[in-house]
């Protein structure tokens, strides 16, 4: 994930395929969706399409692309937050964020990784753009790490476990509400899981570490 990577917003036709091919992407998943049928859907020839785009994994990247910019906007101005608001603050909006993110994208993602030729290509069309899931943690330690500079972060903490701990959370939890339903989850009772996760992070599991029952954090 690299807001260097993003192509700009499609527009006319071609936002009209991608539209059409995140709705069929969505109703039959990968395997089932054709470029005739999203031609169809979006109401345009099959030939226009390959105007557009390569292939069918080339209108997979656009649609994954179009979902990404809220939170790589929200990713990338972290670390110039570091000692403005507080951490908590900071890092339950990235968890919203997050969430919403994955929402989106983990129902059309997960059909690549049925198909391994076609997940190995996608691999190669990130490498050479740059991008990746994994790109989204850069800005989040760089962020940490600053605040921690400021000590509003403990200094003996690790800010690229807490970044993969915060978001592989985030991750988890969408995963299970997507294969098992909402009524599985854990936190199906909190109407914010995004605060819950973050305050939990920040508390930490050490018994040292009384929970404040106030919800505060002096130094964050």
């Amino acid at each position: 994930m690299n807001e260097h990577s993003l192509t700009p917003p499609p527009t006319g036709t071609r936002a009209q395929l991608v539209d059409a091919a995140e709705r069929v992407l969505r109703a039959k998943g990968l395997a089932r969706a054709t470029t005739k049928e999203i031609a169809r859907e979006a109401g345009c020839a099959e030939g226009t399409l390959y105007l557009h785009f390569a292939d069918k994994l080339d209108l997979v990247r656009a649609v994954h692309e179009r979902l990404l910019p809220a939170f790589v906007e929200l990713v990338g101005h972290l670390p110039g937050k570091a000692g403005t608001g507080t951490v908590r603050q900071h890092l339950t909006e990235l968890a919203d964020g997050a969430l919403r993110l994955y929402r989106d994208l983990l129902p059309l993602g997960s059909s690549l990784f049925a198909d391994p030729e076609l997940l190995e290509r996608f691999r190669a069309l990130l490498a050479e753009r740059g991008g990746g899931p994994h790109r989204a943690w850069e800005p989040v330690v760089a962020y940490l790490r600053s605040e921690q500079a400021l000590g509003r972060v403990a200094p003996g903490a690790d800010p690229a476990a807490a970044a993969l701990l915060l978001l592989g959370a985030c991750q988890q939890l969408v995963f299970v509400e997507l294969m098992t339903g909402p009524e599985t989850l854990p936190f199906r009772d909190r109407p914010d899981p995004a605060a819950e996760l973050v305050s939990t992070l920040l508390t930490g599991l050490s018994p040292t570490q009384p929970p404040d029952p106030t919800g505060t954090e002096p130094s964050s």
